[in-house]
């Protein structure tokens, strides 16, 4: 059978000295927001779209690409080869915005303490993501305007 295949945007974000991650408790898992690009989508663009649609944090903005690999699974029977690429956002305000009756549904939003959220990431490519996060983020760039 041929592998399905397919790219993903995701991203880091960091706030307050804390790190925002996903309850998906349908799956028992705690991840980052990521998800499928569109086509013709930018990775950067898709990792912050994404982070909206599962978050509801309306003003992110852009700090530094993480970097890129290719995650191979099982689903449902079928081999997936995946590439991601992950991006570091900080949250420019708390303002939210409706999330959909899916994303709602799906994920409960967290904010953990860089330790841990990589404790409870469920996947180490994940908890790698952070590391690396945690790595190129400074103060400045993750406080915000106000320095909070």
């Amino acid at each position: 059978m041929t592998p399905r295949s397919y790219s993903a945007a995701g991203a880091v974000v960091i706030h307050a000295g804390r790190v925002l991650v996903l309850n998906r408790p349908s799956r028992a898992e705690v991840r980052l927001p990521k998800g499928h690009m569109r086509p013709g989508e930018p990775p950067d663009a898709a990792a912050v779209r994404e982070t909206r649609e599962e978050t509801g944090y309306r003003d992110l903005r852009l700090v530094g690409d993480l970097g890129q690999q290719v995650v191979t699974f099982e689903y449902e029977g079928r081999h997936i080869v995946r590439t991601e690429r992950f991006y570091l956002l900080r949250l420019v305000s708390e303002t939210t915005v409706s999330r959909s009756t899916k994303d709602a549904g799906q994920f409960d939003v967290a904010w953990l303490a860089p330790d841990d959220a990589i404790a409870q990431l469920t996947y180490e490519a994940e908890r790698e993501w952070v590391r690396r996060a945690l790595a190129k983020a400074t103060d400045a760039q993750v406080a915000g305007p106000s320095g909070k």
